[in-house]
């Protein structure tokens, strides 16, 4: 899928490009049938939030679900981010579905993508972006994400370990600086329905609030990375800095509907 010069465009002005409804409530039932029972299972790969059974992450989803091994090569995910990044040799750096879950769903402090990758593996250049696709309803009230327009120009910012606030550590932006970002470009909480998809650069700072409703947020994400910008230090686990550099092949559009295709015919 690819996106058109003014969409290309909005992408380098503001930071980030929100796709409403890019895929099909179909596509979504398939995914979203997964998801309980991923969330459900107790391995390293999931982690829960602090002080609670609640997941807050699942990592590496691609290579222990076969739907979810579908999604990380679809080309309306992938193909926007080789032509964002400028490469038709993207790896995966990092997979995971964010939780958010309904009532204990913590926060996300304001951070920067990159500054992690740089700080924790050496990833040369910020020349990686997410693409975030949304499982279940983003609103107002249930902790969507939380983006500073155009804070990307800003390149890599000053941040602290913070290894407290949360159960997954984090490199973060101060409250003084982030007081300044906004000032100068406000901020937004993109929103809609399952299905659609927000791409944002490596250097947006972000967040989001806790999760005080009834309603989960599944957000997945794919953190994409050039394959000549591999990072070059190796101390988190691959299942969350991924150590495979192979460059993504690309299945078809039609990839999940047959997987449900498939899955009906056997059950018949």
């Amino acid at each position: 899928m690819k996106l058109t010069p003014s969409q290309v465009a909005e992408f380098e002005e503001q930071g980030y490009l929100f796709l409403p409804s890019l895929f099909s409530a179909e596509e979504m039932t398939v995914l979203n049938s997964e998801v309980p029972g991923l969330l459900a299972q107790h391995r390293e790969e999931v982690v829960r939030e602090k002080g609670t059974e609640a997941p807050r992450t699942a990592f590496y989803v691609q290579t222990w679900n076969e739907v979810y091994e579908k999604l990380a090569r679809h080309p309306k995910l992938v193909e926007p981010g080789m032509q964002l990044l400028g490469s038709d040799r993207l790896y995966m750096h990092q997979f995971k579905i964010n939780a958010k879950a309904a009532f204990d769903g913590a926060v996300w402090q304001w951070h920067q993508d990159y500054a992690t990758w740089f700080n924790d593996d050496d990833m040369p250049s910020p020349r990686a972006m997410n693409i975030a696709l949304f499982l279940a309803e983003a609103n107002e009230f249930n902790g969507p994400l939380m983006f500073i327009p155009r804070s990307h120009r800003r390149g890599r910012l000053e941040a602290g370990h913070d290894v407290t606030t949360t159960s997954y550590p984090l490199w973060t932006v101060d409250n003084e600086t982030i007081t300044r970002l906004v000032a100068a470009g406000g901020i937004v909480a993109p929103k809609g329905p399952p299905g659609s998809a927000l791409l944002f650069h490596g250097n947006l700072v972000h967040a989001s609030g806790s999760n005080l409703t009834p309603w989960s947020r599944w957000i997945v994400y794919l953190s994409l990375n050039r394959c000549d910008n591999a990072i070059r230090r190796f101390k988190r686990p691959t299942w969350i800095a991924n150590r495979d550099f192979t460059p993504i092949e690309m299945l078809d559009d039609n990839c999940l509907l047959r997987h449900a295709g498939a899955h009906r015919t056997a059950a018949e």
